[in-house]
């Protein structure tokens, strides 16, 4: 285990970090973007939302056959002990919710389809 400070504006984090290995790595990707059968946006889906860093999913504010506005905030992510809204791209209806609270989601996962 190797200990990091990281400097985010101004305010310094303690991290500790462990190597893993490649097998280790492969299975946490796999676990980790595995989405079931029945959450799986149909074809022809709109504007997905990405998280935009890894993090865990607080609450997420809007059901499937919601009308959003641009701006409205889609779920609220914790990274690094600071909660970021996560809000809608464009105007438009949710069609599908890739997460639920308390999961943990990697940089770059989908959380809704608009």
């Amino acid at each position: 285990m190797k200990q990091y400070e990281i400097n985010v504006d101004g305010q310094v984090y303690k991290v500790t970090l462990r190597e893993i290995s490649e097998e280790e790595a492969t299975q946490v990707a796999k676990t980790s973007h595995e989405i079931s059968p029945s959450e799986k946006p149909k074809s022809g889906g709109g504007k997905e939302v990405p998280a935009p860093m890894a993090g865990n999913i607080l609450s997420v504010n809007v059901k499937t056959g919601d009308t959003v506005n641009a701006g409205d905030t889609l779920v609220i992510l914790e990274a690094m002990k600071m909660e970021n809204e996560i809000v809608s791209p464009i105007d438009g209806v949710v069609s599908s919710i890739l997460v639920q609270s308390n999961q943990t989601v990697e940089s770059g996962e989908l959380l809704v389809v608009l």
